[in-house]
């Protein structure tokens, strides 16, 4: 069967084959009987594409409208990428059909090599084209971007703080893993050394695509050091994933903020703690305060204050934009509102349980230090399912 698939700059004919994708990370929750699909028309539209922006890259005046050139160089290196994972695609697939003959064959010898290397190539073959149909499918324009995060203690108290505190290394460990680079902005300690709230920056490869799941309350159950009569104590932090925005995307007019030195409190060092290095920002449109103190200068944390304010007004249009989406997709996906409960964990049981796809493990351990691929993986595959849902791609059963 042929369905159309919005893709780009037009739409794309997009052909299946007759077996589904299993194990990729974007299979079981994808579409039942969704089957890998005839990339080659989308592919070459991509390279005709790759073509034209490479021309606008290389045009007299490109850098002149700043905002349009940086749009520019994001398609080009989603575009890029697409092709360079198609050319490894096809390579896995050919290697994939020729270990499977040699592993048929009279050679015991080679036929045992092919044989142990099929299912690691049949593995990234799933995976690429897992990551193919995502790069094709319409994408929220975001997710290239690096990420500001801020987690706050909820209810809860002084265990609403320590749970707050290992949210913060649990994300400290997971960008570790994805070879991201963190970068404090705001903190503020506890009394017991937890976080009564903390900012930060996470720089990388597509941040935003991979944290933007994690915006919401997160909800722990648990018996805290604290307590003499073993009572299961309930406490939640507030998460907040905003894709990081450049001065291109906010204006910030010098006449809409008000801005102010002020003495920094609580740790830090004898120099934030004597000197008026902290800034605090106003911005009147929106009714946004931030407060940045850091950096070692007032400079420094007013320049990383404009960073988290930029964010944050991004964020407000964003929301503004997520109300237009059906209300199917923000209940499956949820809306990354920050009153929204999306996560629980229950240590008496050893399970943590995402709300959205009703979606438990019990590998608490791992969790926290910094292993949430599971969650990731299941809820860009359900995002993904929508996707082709609203692109008009219907199980092929139907047609």
């Amino acid at each position: 069967m042929f369905s159309e698939l919005a893709c780009g700059g037009g739409l794309a004919l997009a052909s299946f084959t007759s077996y589904a994708i299993l194990s990729s990370p974007f299979g079981s929750l994808v579409l039942n009987s969704l089957a890998i699909m005839d990339y080659a028309p989308i592919i070459e539209k991509k390279r005709q594409l790759l073509t034209e922006l490479d021309a606008k890259i290389s045009a007299p005046g490109f850098y002149d409208d700043n905002k349009a050139a940086a749009e520019v160089m994001r398609e080009h290196t989603r575009a890029r990428k697409v092709l360079e994972d198609w050319e490894t695609f096809t390579t896995a697939k050919k290697n994939l059909v020729d270990n499977q003959e040699i592993a048929k064959g009279d050679d015991e010898e080679l036929a045992e090599m092919a044989a142990e290397e099929i299912p690691e190539l049949e593995a990234l073959i799933e995976k690429l084209d897992g990551e193919i149909q995502y790069a094709l499918l319409p994408r929220d324009p975001s997710e290239d971007r690096d990420a500001i995060v801020e987690i706050r203690a909820g209810t809860g108290g002084d265990e609403a703080s320590l749970f707050a505190g290992e949210l913060f290394k649990m994300y400290q460990s997971y960008s570790e893993s994805r070879s991201w680079k963190v970068e404090v902005l705001e903190v503020s300690e506890s009394d017991v050394g937890g976080m009564k709230d903390a900012t930060f920056r996470v720089a990388g490869d597509e941040v935003f695509r991979f944290l933007k799941y994690e915006s919401g309350v997160h909800r722990v159950q648990r018996v805290p050091a604290t307590e003499t009569q073993g009572r299961i104590h309930t406490s939640t932090a507030t998460v907040a994933v905003l894709p990081e925005a450049e001065e291109v995307d906010v204006e910030l007019r010098p006449e809409d903020l008000k801005i102010e030195a002020c003495r920094a409190s609580g740790p830090g060092g004898q120099g934030v703690n004597t000197t008026d290095s902290a800034v605090q920002i106003w911005h009147h449109p929106t009714g946004l305060y931030v407060k940045c103190k850091e950096g070692r200068s007032q400079a420094q944390n007013k320049e990383r204050a404009l960073q988290i304010l930029r964010a944050k007004i991004l964020e407000h249009r964003t929301n503004e934009e997520n109300a237009k989406y059906s209300e199917q997709r923000r209940n499956l996906i949820g809306s990354g509102g920050r009153e929204e409960k999306i996560r629980t964990y229950n240590f008496p049981q050893g399970r943590i349980t995402d709300h959205r796809i009703g979606h438990s493990v019990f590998s608490m351990d791992a969790v926290f230090a910094g292993d949430i691929n599971e969650f990731t993986e299941k809820l860009q595959a359900a995002e993904m399912a929508e996707k082709l849902k609203d692109a008009g791609i219907t199980d092929s059963d139907e047609e």
